[in-house]
């Protein structure tokens, strides 16, 4: 599911799987909780080369039910579900 195809308002429930590609395989792994916050935000990356020299990321802040705070940085194979 795309970000566009997902309310990604907080107190949205939802599962993000995230994938890493590697050379043999893939890491693949899988977030739920409720959303607290999405925004785009810079990074301090000085290698980045675009507008202002910064990277621009998707940044989702989900609350596990045990309380843990994840922030997730989201990309092309990041796939967003509500629960």
């Amino acid at each position: 599911m795309s970000l566009e195809s997902v309310a990604l308002s907080p107190g949205t429930r939802v599962r993000v799987t995230q994938q890493v590609p590697q050379v043999e395989g893939v890491w693949t792994t899988t977030i739920e909780g409720t959303i607290v916050r999405y925004r785009q935000s810079k990074t301090g990356s000085w290698f980045a080369h675009s507008h202002g020299d910064r990277l621009w990321l998707d940044r989702l802040e989900v609350k596990k039910d045990d309380g843990e705070l994840v922030i997730l940085n989201l990309d092309r194979y990041s796939v967003i579900e509500p629960v």
